[in-house]
């Protein structure tokens, strides 16, 4: 098997055995592990390189990722295996770990602040929220148990944020009711929270 090497666009460097493509990677990594154009290497050889590759481009996708907003563990791993394998994900995020830059039970607690205090979300639309995202169960769980959730007054603030106007529009109520529901909240919080800001309004 002989390996040589192209240049392909921006950083990126094309590797062929025998003529043939086989992968892409970059001049970072080909610094650090390059082999001359013409040298003859084995299969086993090969397959380290290879996995080297993939390695190398799960870790950069992982800090790609990271760096727009966290993630669990799950949810970046899923997000990794749209372009690298099993293995080499598996090993990025477990140095990520190594790193502190994933940790579920922090993450969980921060998302859990923003659906709360940010999204008025429901208790039930928040479980939701978390099991999408890859919250561990028990992780969740264990947060929701312990939160102060008070939905009539999240109710409330929904109605403030984006149905105040509709209310007062030609079947608006029963329009805002089902956008709530539709939200996770109960019929009954709902009903308190629209006679609570209609005293509030008077």
């Amino acid at each position: 098997m002989i390996i040589s090497h192209t240049k392909g666009r921006g950083k990126k460097i094309h590797l062929l055995i025998d003529n043939e493509y086989k992968i892409t990677t970059d001049i970072d990594f080909w610094a650090e592990h390059y082999i001359k154009d013409g040298t003859e290497i084995d299969e086993d050889e090969w397959e380290e390189l290879v996995e080297s590759i993939n390695y190398r481009k799960a870790v950069n996708k992982c800090y790609d990722l990271l760096s727009r907003r966290d993630h669990s563990v799950k949810e970046l791993k899923t997000k990794l295996l749209r372009t690298v394998d099993e293995n080499s994900a598996e090993k990025a995020i477990n140095r990520m770990l190594e790193l502190g830059y994933l940790d579920d039970e922090k993450y969980a607690q921060k998302l859990l602040e923003h659906l709360i205090n940010n999204k008025n979300m429901s208790k039930s639309f928040i479980r939701q929220e978390m099991y999408k995202r890859g919250v561990p169960t028990e992780i969740s769980s264990s947060l929701l148990e312990d939160a102060e959730i008070d939905n009539v007054e999240s109710i409330k603030e929904l109605i403030i944020k984006k149905y105040k106007t509709k209310l007062s529009a030609e079947g608006g109520t029963d329009k805002v009711i089902a956008a709530l529901m539709r939200k996770g909240f109960s019929f009954s919080d709902i009903k308190t929270a629209l006679e609570e800001f209609e005293d509030e309004e008077i």
